[in-house]
Order: structure tokens, then C-alpha cells, then sequence
């Protein structure tokens, strides 16, 4: 390993939002090396830090709604191309597009916004436990059945540590909910194109696993993948600390399945709200439930 390689996973995933500038709106983002389809969180993380380099004096990004149009693979660049759909004196519009080996493979519509005075209200945040003792997620979850070396290895590369309160309905009628705190594995810079990039990564880590919870099958089985995506950001996104995410899937059919996901700081603000469509397909020896 040189002196300039990235040492750990989240220098890494760093490493990777550091996009090349081909023209004013053009950006390239490297794919990590990997051997498996490429996790849909580092092309959502590279559009969100493509969309924010076309932006001045915009505000914070307050929205997202986005589309996973194909698998994305590793080894090869992926091209942004970004279209300044508009610049008003409050919001700022943006939509990104990007392109593997000449095929779309995601797409983002996504806003700014400067900041103003006004209503302010929140649902106070569930009751948990704090972090500290809690198991890994990746040994926790219920749709995960390969053995503890391939999980250990998993967790160990990843750039954002989850640590499981909860996992699963509380009866067979109750709606499958996950409880779930993350934090990134070290300090990020103060660019807060970083900090919405790596929420809008950690946002797509797990959430088909909370809706794969009620149908009996591991991780791996069925085909599965996210469809759409969609972030709102209460506050300014940062993730510094760590963040309490909860999600619930209240409804699957026709091989989709709703999960709306929610993003709380420590002291209970959210801040952010998800939403995600994702494809489950029942593997011909398990019956649909």
C-alpha cells in the first residue's frame, strides 16, 4: 500500500466522493474495487456530491428522490452528468444522472434550500437504549444466514458502524419495524456535500432487511434490490455523532415492498425522513405470504 492509499473504509468511501471535474457539469467517480454488485449507497453518495458541486450559495440540500435504474458495477468510472433544472432566490433544483459503461444506471432529482424562519415542530423520538453494548448489526439481523467470518469481514469494511436495539415484528399482525443506531467510522471534514453524501449512503443500508423480516428468507435468496429512494432532511444533514435510524414496511405486493425509514440525533430532533420502494422476489421454494 502507497502513503496516499486510503488506510481505512471510510477513508476509502471518502476517497471515492472526491470526484474528478470533467466540465462545469460533468463529474467522474471511481467504483471502488469489490466483487460483488456494487452497493447503490456509493452512487447515491457520488450524485449527491455531484449535484452539491454545481451549487454556490444554495443553502443545504433538503430533499432527494431518486431512481436505481440498473446494478452498478466496481472497476468501472462512473460519469455524472448534472442538469441546473433551476436557481431561485430560496430553492435550487437539480437532477443527476449517472452513466456505467454508456447505460443509465441511477437517476436524482434533488433540492436546496437557503434557510428561513418558520413553523418547527417534532414527534418526539422512540425510547431505546443508547449505543454503547448493543450487538452488530450484521450479527443481529434476521435475514442473514452465512457464517460469522463472511459477516465479521462484512462489518469490517464498512465505512458506517450499525449496532441493532430491535429487529422484527413484536407478534405475527404487527408491522416489521428495525431500530438501528449508526455512526461512520471516524471524522468526516466539514464539507457538508460529505455529510448529506454519507447519510444518503448510510439511508439505503438495511432497509430491504426490515421488509424481508415477516417472509422467513435470508439475505441472498430471493432476488432483491432498491427501486426508488427518497430523503428529506429536516435539518442541515450532518453525521458526526451517532444517529438513531428506525424503519417500518407496512405494505408488500407484486414483489414490492414500502419502507419508510426515520433519522433521529441523540437528543431526539430527526432529522431526516425515508422512504424507499424496494424489489423482493420470492425464491420458487418459499411460498408468498
Amino acid at each position: 500500500m502507497s502513503e496516499n492509499a486510503p488506510r481505512t473504509p471510510l477513508d476509502r468511501l471518502l476517497k471515492q466522493l472526491e470526484l474528478e471535474r470533467l466540465d462545469r457539469d460533468l463529474f467522474l467517480g471511481d467504483a471502488g474495487e469489490g466483487q460483488f454488485r456494487l452497493f447503490g449507497g456509493v452512487v447515491a453518495a457520488q450524485s449527491v456530491v455531484a449535484a452539491y458541486r454545481t451549487v454556490d450559495d444554495a443553502g443545504a440540500m433538503h430533499s432527494l428522490h431518486a431512481y436505481f435504474l440498473r446494478p452498478g458495477r466496481h472497476d468501472v468510472p462512473i460519469r455524472y452528468v448534472v442538469y441546473r433544472i433551476r436557481d431561485g432566490r430560496t430553492f435550487t433544483t437539480r437532477d443527476v444522472v449517472a452513466y456505467q459503461a454508456g447505460e443509465a444506471i441511477f437517476n436524482l432529482s434533488c433540492s436546496f434550500a437557503k434557510p428561513e424562519q418558520g413553523i418547527s415542530r417534532d414527534e418526539p423520538a422512540p425510547e431505546v437504549p443508547g449505543p454503547d453494548g448493543l450487538p452488530q448489526w450484521e450479527f443481529a439481523r434476521p435475514d442473514r444466514h452465512q457464517d460469522r467470518e463472511m459477516m465479521a469481514r462484512f462489518e469490517r469494511d464498512s465505512p458506517v458502524e450499525l449496532r441493532a436495539i430491535n429487529v422484527g415484528p413484536a407478534s405475527e399482525s404487527a408491522i416489521p419495524t428495525r431500530r438501528v443506531w449508526m455512526r461512520v467510522r471516524g471524522e468526516l471534514p466539514e464539507d457538508p456535500a460529505v455529510h448529506a453524501g454519507l447519510l444518503a449512503y448510510a439511508s439505503d443500508r438495511g432497509l430491504i432487511a426490515t421488509a424481508r423480516i415477516p417472509h422467513g428468507f435470508g439475505r441472498g435468496s430471493p432476488a432483491s434490490a432498491s427501486l426508488d429512494h427518497a430523503i428529506w432532511f429536516h435539518r442541515p444533514p450532518r453525521f458526526d455523532d451517532w444517529l438513531l435510524y428506525t424503519s417500518e414496511s407496512p405494505v408488500a405486493h407484486a414483489a414490492r415492498a414500502l419502507i419508510y425509514g426515520q433519522m433521529y440525533r441523540r437528543d431526539g430532533v430527526r432529522i431526516a425522513s425515508v422512504v424507499q420502494e424496494g424489489l423482493i422476489r420470492t425464491p420458487r421454494d418459499v411460498s408468498s405470504k
